[in-house]
């Protein structure tokens, strides 16, 4: 049995570093490493490494790049018994570019996610792990990479009511897809300050004030970062608490929002209250630009 469920990419990430500051068309010496990656992935390493035990829900294809995929993901421990493996949609991935100030460019190519559609969800419906009848009731982490339209399904479908849903976008660009699920009962959303001025529709100068915007949007809970100044946590009845990031010298920072969001569900899944697991979120997520985690 697993501990929670992540929905959504799993890819592989073709990331090259520079440690100089990057303009455009900068053409420098770096590295260029490929990792398992994607939204979906980068949570379910992170929920590993704190001891819980995730299963997938994705697609991959089956092509040599899928194979390898899905081998790595077993090496690490992650379920894989319910990814939806496709014969004709090739394996996603994600490209950054990143430098010295930190994200230049970055395209992410998850077609494939999004034609397989509601075929990642079978397993919710048909009995192994879940039914209309009961539906699952546990943790899933949910990311942006689905399309608009299965993000509204979710929203309005009786496999999900029973289950605590904690939801990232999986980049600014998408961030507007996860408007279905902001009056969701049980949704959690873990957003930076330009998602959560997208989905709120406005412009906020700090996490706090954008936290208090999505609750009176109708969020029933909301974690707003903003790299390196205060992050936000605000709950609908219970109002908006802050924290403050531990200093680091950035080494990176691709997958530092899906490891913010991994620490803090473990943390509070071990009972720890709602200052406590901020707190532990922003410590791990710091940890980890700084490069004290391993990829």
């Amino acid at each position: 049995m697993s501990d929670i469920l992540c929905i959504g990419s799993v890819l592989w990430d073709i990331i090259g570093r520079a440690p100089a500051s990057l303009r455009l068309g900068s053409d420098v010496p770096g590295r260029i490493t490929r990792l398992p990656g994607g939204v979906a992935m980068n949570i379910a390493m992170t929920l590993t490494r704190f001891g819980l035990r995730p299963a997938l829900l994705t697609a991959v294809g089956r092509d040599a790049e899928g194979d390898e995929l899905i081998a790595a993901c077993l090496r690490m421990g992650l379920d894989c018994s319910h990814v939806y493996r496709s014969d004709d949609l090739p394996t996603d991935r994600y490209m950054a570019i990143e430098g010295a100030n930190g994200l230049i460019a970055a395209i992410a190519d998850a077609h494939s996610l999004e034609m397989a559609g509601d075929k990642i969800l079978r397993a919710l419906g048909d009995g192994a792990l879940g039914s209309v009848a009961q539906p699952y009731a546990g943790l899933i982490a949910l990311d942006g990479n689905l399309t608009e339209a299965l993000i509204s399904d979710i929203a309005r479908s009786p496999l999900f009511a029973q289950a605590d849903l904690r939801v990232a976008p999986a980049s600014p660009g998408k961030a507007e897809r996860l408007l279905p699920l902001l009056g969701h009962p049980s949704a959690t959303l873990y957003v930076n300050l330009e998602e959560a001025g997208l989905i709120a529709k406005g412009r906020y100068e700090s996490a706090a004030e954008a936290a208090e915007a999505l609750l009176a949007r109708g969020a029933a809970r909301v974690l707003v970062t903003d790299g390196g100044r205060d992050a936000a946590m605000g709950t609908a009845g219970q109002g908006v608490i802050t924290g403050r990031p531990p200093q680091v010298l950035v080494t990176r920072v691709t997958g530092a929002g899906d490891t913010f969001m991994a620490a803090h569900i473990v943390a509070e899944a071990r009972g720890e209250p709602r200052a406590q697991a901020l707190e532990a979120a922003l410590r791990a997520a710091a940890d980890y630009v700084s490069g004290d985690i391993g990829s």
